[in-house]
């Protein structure tokens, strides 16, 4: 297959209108679950980021002893304690009766502990039945989980480490060869992979992406994080899993070349966050 490079003119159509007459709701309910001791601030950054790219509803949950510093940190912020200090069956089981009816999407794993694979699939398998659109990273890229995933309109966004471990083999350092590979366990798997890297690669087997970025500022940590929340907001307007990482892949990318070309090479996380608006703005549509 052919792989086309991300440009504004295709990512605006997959970034759909907001009715002007719309209600609270109407243009999203993102949940995020994420976050462990050391990790406190990946689900924040990535809940934040779902807000900042349209999201109307954003619900973090976290393990309890991050419940406090996360509410502290932005009153924008529903947060959903986990009953336990990591994800376990009990506090999947417990967080599926809290969370709010009618959610649109879900983005799963980052900083997250994780006690075990079932802990994981008791949470992603409801969310599944009842179509709600994940988009998984970080500690949720775990081989255990492929089965529950296939024509569920998926998306995984793992590096290239965590490709590894998702599917058996690191990626070559070719974009042309790491293509062929993301294709392939894209159309094996029936989801859409977005391989974060120099080069973003956004398959689902059929029809393929490249969002060449070359940003050195961007590996500080924090990023993908924040990719994972655009791409979760998106989901829950656009439910192409495929249209909606590409954007976000796209947004992401151009936050950070906003962000390098006014600070170099010392941006932080939450500086992509902020120029999420300036970025987003040519994108607005209201009917």
């Amino acid at each position: 297959m052919v792989a086309k490079n991300l440009q504004s003119n295709i990512v605006k159509k997959f970034i759909p209108e907001r009715k002007i007459k719309s209600r609270k709701g109407d243009n999203g309910k993102v949940l995020v679950v994420g976050g462990s001791y050391i990790y406190h601030g990946a689900p924040i950054l990535s809940s934040l980021a779902a807000l900042r790219s349209g999201a109307d509803l954003v619900y973090t949950s976290v393990p309890k002893i991050n419940a406090q510093s996360t509410r502290a940190i932005s009153p924008n912020l529903i947060v959903l304690p986990l009953v336990d200090s990591k994800l376990t069956r009990g506090a999947a089981n417990k967080l599926l009766g809290q969370i709010p009816h009618g959610l649109d999407s879900a983005t799963i794993g980052m900083g997250l502990a994780i006690k075990d694979i079932e802990s994981l699939k008791t949470l992603l398998k409801p969310l599944l039945d009842s179509d709600v659109r994940l988009s998984l990273d970080a500690s949720a890229l775990v081989s255990g989980i492929l089965p529950l995933l296939p024509n569920k309109n998926v998306v995984v966004t793992p590096h290239a480490g965590e490709f590894k471990r998702l599917f058996g083999e690191i990626p070559p350092n070719s974009v042309k060869e790491r293509t062929s590979m993301v294709e392939k366990y894209a159309k094996k798997n029936s989801l859409t992979i977005l391989l974060k890297g120099p080069t973003d690669i956004i398959s689902d087997g059929q029809k393929t992406f490249l969002n060449p970025k070359n940003i050195p500022a961007m590996t500080v940590g924090g990023t993908g994080d924040v990719l994972s929340g655009i791409v979760a907001s998106f989901l829950a307007r656009n439910r192409n899993a495929l249209e909606s990482a590409s954007a976000a892949a796209f947004v992401n990318g151009l936050a950070g070349k906003l962000v390098q070309r006014k600070i170099g090479l010392h941006m932080v996380a939450t500086d992509l966050i902020e120029a999420l608006p300036t970025v987003l703005k040519p994108f607005d549509r209201v009917r």
